[in-house]
């Protein structure tokens, strides 16, 4: 008589885990990362440990260096581990490079431990779970991510140099041509292919593309523009204009600025120079400029657009403009021009100012010294600064105990004061003084110190600014205010021993 087969047998096996699975590939890993690759391996370590995986999530030619733009990751941390989404313990990974190449290793970390607080355990399947108190584990996975990231930094360091190695070849690394060039493909014998037209790549690794005049209408512009600008001695703008008349489009297929025009006369392309690495923007972070030592330049690398001797007289005469620039943009230069404008007029302010052809502007004055009042006090520099170290030299005459801090005092281990003297600024028929007290939080007072007109810059009194009641305020006092210098004016003498009375008081 047959047996009757077990009451478990044919039975589908239950699984008491759930998980939820991600893959990751970017276009520079290799092929041993796929996706479909990675689902192999996970699929198969979660059947052999009675894992059911609910949900898969992946990023294709996605970098890791960062979250963003991950949509799949996003989508799993925000909708499954933190909403809710579906009920599961765990959240499968092939490795730690897979999860994210973070330079900041602390970020793979924090998004671990994320899933952790919502009870999501981050299983790495080539490492496999952790055993019961394996000491070890937190620092192989601290190693792994450091892996991970030193990774993408050889990488990036690699393709950097590869880049300079191309560069130096005189061939181009990349990117679309210049305003009246093209792309010209060269063979393995540097012979040329074709001209690439936008969007075409080589299709042979050992081929090269370097640069060609392009359309003859734009290499015509281009030649135009050093010609106006080199020996018409026409400025950026006037040349904008002009093509800008005669109905021809810029790069960009819109009007011609003065800009774009600068642009073009500094690109040394046009002179047959590749230039390299003007600019760094290295995994996911900020561009900055780089100094001009850093460059990589290759001269002769290709046949000009422009005559050489015009492109660099061209150069010669931005460098030239350059430099006014940065004279006439000068703290000295700025002051100079504004001392001109009071001794013709004895008064500063915006109109004053704004109404000379050869003055900077008000705007630029307020941004280099936070007002034209501030600009009115440099003048007077050499002065305020004497007052100041006369009444530092009094403080310490009233006070045994007067520690220096640079620009402010400390009394007595106590009070920390700044002294600030200001010249009275003319306005009508009246003159006022700006202060602006000191609301650093290392310093409690400021002490002001209205001076007097004409050469002497007397000593008028002295005002005492507390910094918690004043808000950040600044204060401006008329010579008509008498009741503000009523409530405002001290002795120092008197000042002083207030302040020595109250920390002997505490």
């Amino acid at each position: 008589m047959a047996q009757e087969p077990p009451a478990w047998f044919g039975r589908k096996p239950t699984h008491e885990r759930r998980a939820v699975a991600y893959y990751r590939h970017s276009a520079q890993d290799r092929q041993e990362n796929s996706v479909e690759i990675q689902q192999d391996q996970v699929r198969k370590f979660a059947a052999d440990h009675h894992i059911e995986i609910l949900k898969e999530f992946e990023d294709r030619g996605k970098s890791g260096l960062s979250a963003e733009g991950r949509d799949g990751f996003n989508q799993m941390i925000h909708d499954y581990v933190e909403g809710g989404a579906e009920d599961f313990t765990y959240v499968l990974v092939l490795d730690v490079s897979r999860w994210g190449r973070f330079q900041d290793t602390d970020l793979s970390a924090y998004y671990t431990g994320l899933c952790r607080l919502y009870g999501k355990q981050v299983v790495f399947t080539s490492i496999g779970f952790p055993k019961d108190d394996d000491l070890l584990h937190g620092l192989h996975l601290s190693i792994e991510r450091y892996r991970a990231a030193s990774y993408s930094r050889e990488l990036s360091t690699k393709v950097f140099k590869g880049c300079v190695k191309v560069i130096q070849q005189g061939f181009r690394a990349g990117g679309p041509p210049p305003y009246g060039f093209q792309r010209l493909l060269l063979d393995e014998q540097k012979r040329p292919v074709q001209v690439l037209n936008r969007g075409q790549r080589k299709s042979i690794q050992n081929q090269r593309v370097t640069l060609t005049p392009g359309a003859p209408e734009e290499v015509d512009v281009v030649r135009r523009i050093f010609t106006a600008y080199a020996v018409d001695r026409r400025t950026p703008d006037e040349i904008a204009a002009a093509l800008n008349q005669a109905g021809i489009l810029s790069p960009g297929k819109s009007q011609w600025s003065g800009s774009q025009v600068s642009s073009i006369l500094r690109n040394e392309a046009y002179a047959g120079t590749l230039v390299y690495n003007k600019t760094t923007q290295r995994l996911k972070s900020p561009t900055r400029r780089n100094p001009k030592d850093e460059w990589i330049r290759t001269e002769d690398a290709f046949d000009p657009v422009v005559e050489v001797e015009l492109f660099r007289h061209a150069q010669e005469i931005l460098e030239a403009e350059e430099n006014a620039r940065r004279r006439r943009y000068s703290a000295e230069d700025m002051l100079q021009r504004l001392r001109v404008i009071f001794e013709r007029y004895g008064a500063i302010n915006s109109r004053v100012v704004s109404a000379q052809s050869d003055m900077v502007s008000p705007f630029t004055y307020r941004q280099r010294f936070r007002s034209l009042d501030g600009a009115y006090q440099a003048l007077h520099q050499e002065a305020i600064d004497l007052r100041r170290k006369q009444i530092g030299d009094q403080l310490r005459s009233l006070s045994s105990d007067v520690q220096d801090f640079g620009d402010f005092l400390v009394l007595c281990n106590y009070m920390s004061v700044a002294i600030q003297p200001i010249v009275p600024v003319p306005c009508g028929y009246e003159v006022y003084w700006p202060f602006r007290p000191d609301m650093r939080q290392e310093v409690d007072l400021t002490i002001g110190v209205p001076l007097s007109c004409a050469d002497a810059f007397e000593v008028l009194g002295y005002l005492l600014f507390p910094r918690l009641l004043l808000n950040g305020h600044h204060i401006r006092i008329a010579s008509s205010d008498q009741d503000k210098l009523a409530i405002y004016a001290h002795s120092l003498t008197d000042l002083i021993q207030d302040l020595l009375r109250s920390d002997h008081h505490e």
